[in-house]
Parts: C-alpha cells; sequence; structure tokens
C-alpha cells in the first residue's frame, strides 16, 4: 500500500498547524478530509472520529497519532495528514504530546484494506528518521516528498 497515494497530492496535508488541543487536531483533520468526499461533512467526520476516539486513543507513541473512522457512504480510503506547530496532548500510550497526526476515513466494509491501511502507517510512523524528517519539514510538498520515499522503500 502507497502511503503518498492515499494522500493523492500535497493539499491533503497540513503544515504547521497552530492546533493546541486534541478537539482542534481533529476539526481541522475533519475539514480536510470533508475535502475530499460528497458523501460526508466535516461535522459528520468530526463525529465520527470523536467517537471513535472516545473507544480509545488513536495516538500511537512517540509524538504521532492515526485517528480513523469509518464512514457510511465513502467508497474508499480518504487520508490527509497534518503536523503540529507545537506538540498537543493527545493521551497516547506513552502519555507523550503528538505533532504528526495522520487521519484516516475508510467504507464501511473496508475491513482487511483498513487493517493493512493502519499496519503500513503504524510500521511508517515507527521509524524515528522519518518521523524526524517530517517534522523538520517546512512545507507539505517537503512531507509528500518524504511519503513518496517512504513508498519506494
Amino acid at each position: 500500500m502507497l502511503i503518498a497515494a492515499l494522500l493523492i497530492n500535497a493539499d491533503n496535508i497540513l503544515c504547521h498547524d497552530a492546533a493546541t488541543s486534541k478537539k482542534r487536531i481533529i476539526e481541522n483533520l475533519s475539514q480536510r478530509l470533508a475535502a475530499n468526499t460528497n458523501a460526508a461533512t466535516a461535522d459528520t467526520i468530526f463525529q465520527a472520529l470523536f467517537e471513535r476516539e472516545r473507544l480509545g486513543s488513536t495516538g500511537l507513541g512517540k509524538g504521532v497519532a492515526i485517528p480513523h473512522a469509518r464512514i457510511p457512504g465513502i467508497t474508499h480510503t480518504i487520508a490527509a495528514m497534518m503536523t503540529l506547530d507545537t506538540p498537543v496532548n493527545y493521551e497516547s500510550i506513552d502519555s507523550k504530546p503528538v505533532d504528526i497526526i495522520f487521519g484516516l476515513l475508510v467504507p464501511q466494509d473496508g475491513n482487511d484494506q483498513h487493517l493493512q491501511q493502519l499496519s503500513r502507517l503504524v510500521s511508517l510512523f515507527r521509524d524515528e528518521e522519518t518521523c524526524t524528517k517530517i517534522r523538520q519539514s517546512t512545507n507539505a510538498e517537503q512531507i509528500f516528498e518524504i511519503l513518496l520515499a517512504s513508498d519506494d522503500n
């Protein structure tokens, strides 16, 4: 699975976002995700992501979160990514604040594909070198290029 292909282009990456709370992160991410589908509004996406967070934090640790939700009506995975100016408490498993967030919306019935995508993302963001490069990026295009390079490996 190609991570960059999920994002389609750098327009789906918010670089150095100013969000200062978990709620604001999910709001901003929801707006970016909503721009890529007619099947759900930003409010619907926000509610789905927030409900998923109530089941358990999607903060992986090491400053990374992968909020995700199933959305009725979408036919393929929709993704958006953001980095933050300042790390934010996200109730991650290691209690460390997050500054890299990769959001996924998946079809209601996309079980196997969803799990494969999450697994690939977890592997990608466990790589400290990749995360350091992402954190050092100054714009969305640089982050997109890093993700393209990771897809080649």
